[in-house]
Parts: structure tokens; sequence; C-alpha cells
């Protein structure tokens, strides 16, 4: 595991779901990496109870060096509005979820935290209680006053990014136009350069349509908002391929040649990635003034208490925070 400079923060999300068996489950061996969990210490301490597991809890405070011990976590106390019983949804906690989300942002902005990872919310839940939120992607985003960020997920194998992300289907093609497909290029080809030490990434891009248009017969946003948009973009030196049909560009022709694959829509590109991954990748935000890594699974509340979590995601996540931290910092040295 790479150094970082400062704690990386770990959000664990909604207080009923997995979220916090995880980060109990994490803390159980020694870390070489030092974390602030951002939760509320009773529920930690009445679910590494439930797990029957050993857990020692120090209350964080700015400047200190957080613990790396096992069975051990350093943690940022957010209030419960009401009490927590695993695998049951209580809209009464909901603003616990969006305090935590809020502060750690903000801690991530002044760079308190080298770089946040957030474990799973359940965003109907927060709906319900009257708080307008689409996903931790959008949150961020409009937080730190950032107009355009690109979700990407990750494996060791796969990148997609999402020209769009939380939408409805049926108003993706809206979406899709040319000044949104140019900004998620710029974004993803600049943040790939500057978190992955890719000199030069090799961008292949999804049509919007089926076989990316079929010249026009099967619809022209690939012949009036996608293909312009990338010619010009090559013109100034972007390495880009495309529009590809997206039901060919997922096989080993275009994937050995590829470094990200950019999908138009949520739905396009993600259950590709996560059948090949699913359990080992990443969420990662583009574009954000601060690291933003995740899990790529929901809450799982029928696993909540029962200690059957998996905490491979949550390591994945881990390891995407850390590298983008050390070749971030690296870049600045040299």
């Amino acid at each position: 595991m790479l150094e970082t400079p400062h704690p990386i923060a770990i959000t664990a999300g909604e207080p009923a779901g997995i979220g916090p068996d995880l980060c109990i489950q994490l803390a159980q061996n020694p870390r070489d990496y030092p974390l602030v969990i951002i939760s509320n210490i009773e529920l930690l301490h009445q679910r590494a109870a439930q797990l029957k597991l050993d857990l020692d809890i120090i209350p964080y405070c700015k400047g200190q060096n957080p613990t790396t011990q096992a069975r051990a976590l350093c943690v940022l106390d957010i209030p419960l509005d009401t009490q927590v019983e695993a695998q049951k949804l209580d809209i009464k906690n909901a603003k616990h979820v969006i305090e935590s989300l809020t502060e750690a942002a903000k801690r991530c902005m002044t760079n308190e935290f080298s770089a946040l990872v957030t474990g799973p919310v359940q965003k109907s839940v927060i709906n319900d209680a009257g708080i307008n939120f689409s996903g931790h992607t959008e949150f961020f985003a409009e937080m730190s006053n950032t107009p355009k960020v690109v979700m990407m997920l990750a494996t060791q194998a796969l990148k997609v990014a999402l020209v769009t992300t939380h939408l409805p289907l049926s108003q993706v093609a809206a979406a899709i136009n040319k000044e949104n497909v140019e900004q998620t290029l710029l974004i993803l080809n600049t943040s790939l350069k500057e978190n992955f030490g890719i000199q030069q990434p090799r961008i292949f891009i999804c049509g919007l349509n089926p076989h990316a248009g079929e010249n026009g017969h099967l619809g022209k946003e690939e012949q009036t908002i996608i293909t312009p948009v990338i010619e010009k973009l090559k013109h100034q030196g972007l390495c880009l391929t495309g529009p590809l049909p997206a039901d060919t560009v997922f096989t080993p022709k275009y994937l050995d040649n590829a470094d990200v694959i950019v999908a138009m829509y949520h739905d396009q590109g993600l259950p590709v990635l996560k059948h090949q991954g699913f359990g080992s990748a990443a969420n990662i935000t583009l574009g954000l003034p601060f690291i933003r890594t995740s899990v790529d699974h929901g809450t799982a509340l029928d696993l909540a208490g029962t200690g059957q979590a998996d905490l491979g995601s949550l390591y994945t996540a881990i390891h995407y925070a850390t590298l983008i931290s050390q070749t971030r910092k690296l870049s600045a040295v040299n």
C-alpha cells in the first residue's frame, strides 16, 4: 500500500446497511495507511458487538495521527437522530448520512484528509426524508461548486467512464450534447494523466444508439454530436477512437488497445464492468478538487449485521485513493 501525506477518510454510509460492518471488518487487521472513519461511535460499538468482533474506538481530533493497529479505529463522530437496527431503514437518519458526506468533503477541500472513500448510501431513504439527493457524484460536485465531474468505475483490467450518470433513460438523449461530451472527454484525458500517470490516454468512445447509429439510420446523435466533438479534440492532440457500437467495444479487439471506455449512459457501460469485476471495482469521481473513490456496490441491507459483507471493493477503493494521492504527490515533486 502506498503512503499518503494525510489520513484517508471513509464515510460509513447508510447506518442500517453494510457500511459500518465493512469499517469494523477492515479494522480487524493492522494497516500501513492512516484512516479516519466518519460515522457514529455508538453505532460502531453496537454493530461490532453484533458481529462479535473486538473494536477499540479512538475519537478523532484534527491533527492527530490515526491508529493503524488491529481492532482499532479512529472515528469522527456524527450524531444519529434515532437508534439504528441493522437491515431496517429509517428516514430519521438521512440527516446523519448527509452530514457525514458534508463533513468529509469540507475536510478534504482543506487538505485535512488526503482522499475520501465513500461507503454505500440508500438514495431512496434520503429522498423519502425530503432531501434532494441523486448520488454522491452529483452531491460532491454541487458542494464543491464544480460545474462538471465525470464518473468512472475501474477494475484492474477495465475502466469505464460515463457522459451521463444517474438520469432516467428517457432523459439521456437530451443530455448528450456537444458541450457535455467535450467536457467529459477533456476531464477524463486530464485526469488519466494526473491521477494515473498515463501520458497519452487512449480513449475509446461508445455511440449512443445501436450500431453507433448505423450511419444515421438508427439515430443521428453520432453524426451531429459525438463524431464532431471527437474530430475537434483529436486535432487538439487527444487520442480518441469512436464512436463505436457499445455491443462490440467491450471485446479484446478494442479493450487490448484502450485505457478507458466512455459510455454515453450508466447502464450502457457499467453492466459489463460489474460482470467483469464486481466486488473488486471502485467508483472514482474525476474533476473534483479532492480525491474521491467509492465501493461499487449498494447497502446490501440483507447482509448488514451478519458478518458476511465482502471487503473486496472497499480494498480496491482504498487502493485507488492511495494510488491517486501518491501519483499526484510525485507529479508535484517533479
